[in-house]
């Protein structure tokens, strides 16, 4: 059986691309479309990580550019300085959002989603770049197979003794439990326990308890 990845370090890329703090613009650009990333991380000494320069930060230069009907002196844009910039140092934005290695991958998911980012620099206790995660790599979990999902599940449920005997089936990732409870306040953890294993599209229950099941 294939084991579910459960951290950082099991889905991201080990071998980053990354530029230095005197990176120039164009070097960013080139690197951005050379690699097919949108961001990337800023490093100083040894490989510490010190900001990320994105897409979103190179942008403020074409958005100020004059156009046809623009005054002399006009900038419309907030963002004077980042349209001004040559050099990566001046470009980034910082801190950099970054996420250990071994953090979970809902942990990572989570960080992305609140921070409203792409990639994540992958660093470690010394802020140093390990390697990157992004959301594609984070989406890597939903390809397992179906058997390798209702493998890892009965797994599960046989650490649950009052949910030992669950019939499990999975079809493009929807888990469908079967069986009877000898308690149905269970459900509700027996759900929770599966829905953690990764890979996990949904679950669909069906089941009953002992006694309803022996008086039909």
């Amino acid at each position: 059986m294939t084991t579910s990845p459960h951290t950082v370090s099991d889905l991201m890329t080990h071998t980053a691309v990354a530029v230095g703090s005197r990176a120039s613009y164009k070097d960013i650009v080139r690197l951005l479309n050379e690699w097919k990333v949108s961001a990337l991380p800023v490093l100083a000494g040894e490989g510490r990580v010190i900001g990320v320069v994105s897409e979103a930060d190179l942008l403020p230069k074409e958005e100020n550019r004059p156009t046809g009907d623009s005054a002399p002196g006009d900038r419309p844009f907030a963002d004077s300085a980042k349209a001004d910039a040559l050099y990566a140092e001046q470009l980034m934005s910082t801190p950099a959002v970054t996420v250990h290695a071994d953090a979970t991958v809902a942990e990572a998911a989570r960080i992305m989603a609140r921070r409203q980012v792409k990639r994540l620099p992958v660093v470690d206790s010394g802020g140093l770049l390990q390697g990157i995660i992004s959301r594609g790599d984070l989406l890597k979990v939903f390809l397992r197979s179906d058997e390798d999902i209702a493998a890892e599940a009965r797994t599960v449920l046989s650490e649950l003794p009052a949910a030992s005997v669950i019939g499990v089936q999975v079809a493009d990732g929807v888990v469908t439990l079967g069986g009877a409870l000898s308690d149905r306040a269970l459900v509700p953890l027996v759900a929770r326990a599966v829905r953690a294993v990764e890979g996990v599209v949904d679950i669909r229950l069906d089941l009953g308890d002992h006694e309803a099941r022996r008086g039909s």
